[in-house]
């Protein structure tokens, strides 16, 4: 809704776009709560809106004056101005913001912080948490973004095959953003948030489904997504629990999601382009396959090599030790890890409680210990105490 209406009045009025969407929402909380949710709340919804934004038309004194004004100079007179919530227009107004909150004119970061607040409803907070840095950083960045794009006029429509050339990238990263905090939550102290999941699926499934825009990265990146979310019933027991992944019951496991992830890897690799988006989906379609065996280890310890050469980063070195002592040995994973010295991240020194496990048990209880000093949800820290306990217990005895 906010795309649409933001393409009905131009990006530099997109407050009022959010305004009348949360004002919208709020009816909803309130009628609902005293009549029940109607049989159709989505046409209930779009039916609101659409009386709400005919409302500020009307009586707005700045909307007579200037908006109006220039929403009629393409419509014949005497007709109403169509608010256009059909399935189709909003796909096209979600494509066309998708590519326009990643114009040029803002710099990269604020693009995908802007793309995530405006596209995927995220708010300043989980933003923040996306990026590892405060709420004041990220509201700056959303404000002066806004700005910018409405210093440039920018506006909404359908990007050319050079708007999307060049912006494709900072699209994907904002979905994989928005997929990464619903698959491993910190800000709402969940480890699971399926509907942000969802969420980044359905965005990326527009852009597979559109010719412009179906290449071979975008169909990695679902492919990548498939292949987390098949897992998702078995992540969690039905205390709340996280499931390590060698614990995890594989009938859980979602097949027609693995299916489904292997058809779009497959049409990824229909092209000899290579992405960091492939490199993940592939270790991802290789952690389907629950046997321990060193075929599967070798090849996803040959995948993080890849991905670490094309696209460093600290976590993926880390995840990388842990396929090293699966395919050669603790003790060269540990290190390997230890190199690394990523002191200021609890999964760190939980990989290094791992790894010491069985080999010096009073250091795994020690590296424990420090990621349960540093550990914020609920569940990863009824984990690692899982871990301690029985390490201790097997100590004692």
């Amino acid at each position: 809704m906010v795309s649409v209406l933001s393409s009905l009045f131009g990006i530099e009025h997109i407050e009022l776009a959010e305004d009348i969407v949360s004002d919208t929402f709020l009816t909803a909380t309130e009628s609902w709560s005293a009549k029940g949710v109607p049989e159709n709340p989505v046409a209930w919804l779009y039916v609101v809106a659409k009386n709400k934004t005919k409302n500020w038309l009307k009586r707005d004194t700045f909307f007579q004056q200037k908006l109006l004004t220039d929403l009629r100079r393409n419509i014949p007179e005497g007709e109403e101005i169509a608010i256009d919530l059909s399935d189709r227009n909003i796909t096209d107004s979600q494509l066309a913001m998708m590519f326009t909150v990643c114009h040029p004119s803002i710099p990269a970061e604020s693009q995908v912080a802007l793309a995530l607040n405006l596209l995927c409803g995220f708010g300043v907070q989980e933003i923040a948490d996306a990026y590892l840095t405060n709420k004041t950083v990220i509201y700056k960045r959303l404000s002066r973004a806004k700005e910018k794009l409405k210093e440039a006029e920018i506006k909404i429509r359908q990007p050319t095959f050079s708007e999307i050339n060049d912006r494709l990238e900072t699209v994907l990263k904002t979905l994989y953003l928005l997929f990464s905090e619903g698959y491993y939550s910190i800000s709402h102290n969940t480890v699971l948030r399926k509907e942000l999941c969802v969420e980044a699926m359905r965005l990326s499934y527009l852009l597979v489904e559109q010719p412009h825009t179906n290449q071979p990265a975008v169909n990695a990146l679902l492919a990548l997504m498939c292949f987390h979310s098949s897992r998702f019933d078995a992540r969690v027991n039905d205390t709340g629990e996280m499931v390590l992944y060698h614990e995890q019951d594989e009938t859980r496991w979602n097949r027609e999601l693995i299916e489904r992830g292997e058809y779009y890897l497959n049409q990824a690799a229909a092209s000899p382009v290579l992405t960091r988006y492939h490199l993940e989906a592939a270790i991802a379609y290789w952690h389907t396959h629950k046997e321990d065996s060193g075929e599967k280890w070798n090849n996803i310890l040959d995948l993080y090599n890849q991905l670490l050469v094309l696209e460093y980063s600290p976590i993926a070195a880390l995840n990388r030790t842990f396929a090293l002592a699966k395919a050669r040995s603790k003790q060269e994973a540990i290190m390997e890890a230890e190199k690394l010295q990523l002191t200021d991240n609890y999964f760190y020194y939980s990989l290094l409680g791992n790894l010491y496990t069985d080999i010096d048990d009073q250091k795994a209880v020690q590296h424990y210990e420090t990621a349960l000093k540093q550990a914020s949800t609920p569940a990863d820290i009824a984990l690692l105490e899982k871990n301690i306990e029985q390490i201790k217990h097997k100590m004692r005895h």
